[in-house]
């Protein structure tokens, strides 16, 4: 009688984990979708420079609130997990910058030279481990 006791035990401790794995997993994966679609929406759309400004502060904040870190030159480190770096391509100076440059720089100037030109996302990455997006370029496409 032990013996049947003893196995009914092990048989749901051991469906109790499985069912947590399970859970733990889907809260995950529900997460991971729900943070992409702010993002994945923009992929090849035009979209002016005001809208922009919009994406880089919800890529700084998404940063902030899961405390990536920084190098010495104030730039997020990919983390692999839940780390979003955006890169603006300019054309009228054929420069690239990183949004921490033109976020520390003041987002009120960048919407004041830029607001009313169009952008347009030409790549999206993703992290490996997680399926978050981890990097987004935008190409200014007007002047």
């Amino acid at each position: 009688m032990k013996k049947l006791a003893l196995f009914f035990l092990i048989v749901v401790i051991i469906v109790t984990g499985i069912s947590y794995m399970y859970l733990n997993y889907k809260a995950n994966y529900n997460e991971a979708q729900k943070q992409n679609k702010r993002f994945e929406s923009y992929l090849g759309q035009e979209i002016y420079g005001s809208e922009l400004t919009t994406i880089i502060n919800k890529a700084v904040d998404n940063n902030e609130n899961n405390e990536v870190e920084k190098d010495n030159k104030g730039n997020y480190i990919n983390n692999e997990n839940n780390s979003i770096q955006i890169d603006i391509n300019i054309i009228d100076n054929e420069k690239t910058y990183k949004m921490e440059m033109l976020y520390q720089g003041g987002m009120d100037k960048f919407v004041m030279y830029y607001g009313e030109i169009k952008f347009k996302c030409t790549k999206l990455e993703y992290h490996s481990i997680t399926n978050k997006v981890k990097y987004m370029l935008f190409e200014q496409i007007t002047q």
